[in-house]
């Protein structure tokens, strides 16, 4: 069974950082194209950046310049750091594990908020 579990989130003033963290449990991690995403009250949940097994990373046009991901495949671990942080990245934060081998899955984290105050 896969378990995605977020840590790291609250509340932060804008202009601030904040790094989120997502652990995994199970044996996909290595295989898996990990992301997060993130909804706002009201809104529906947008991807936000994600990096392949492979290393290839893809980021939203909102998070652009503020953003870094890491991932340790040993610890199966991967986090999400935002600099420069804005009210409208206010939101629950999700991860996200998705793949396809041996078959296709799609894993998600049960979400942390955060609060980023002006």
């Amino acid at each position: 069974q896969v378990q995605l579990v977020e840590s790291g989130g609250g509340s932060v003033q804008a202009g601030g950082s904040l790094r989120l963290s997502c652990a995994a449990s199970g044996t996909i991690f290595g295989r898996s194209t990990m992301g997060w995403y993130r909804q706002a009250p009201g809104e529906q949940r947008k991807f936000v950046a994600s990096t392949t097994s492979g290393g290839i990373t893809d980021s939203a046009d909102s998070v652009k310049g503020r953003f870094a991901l890491f991932r340790d495949n040993a610890k199966k671990t991967f986090s999400l750091q935002i600099i420069n942080l804005k009210p409208e990245d206010t939101a629950v934060y999700y991860c996200n594990a998705k793949g396809s081998l041996p078959g296709p899955f799609d894993y998600w984290g049960q979400g942390i908020q955060v609060t980023v105050s002006s």
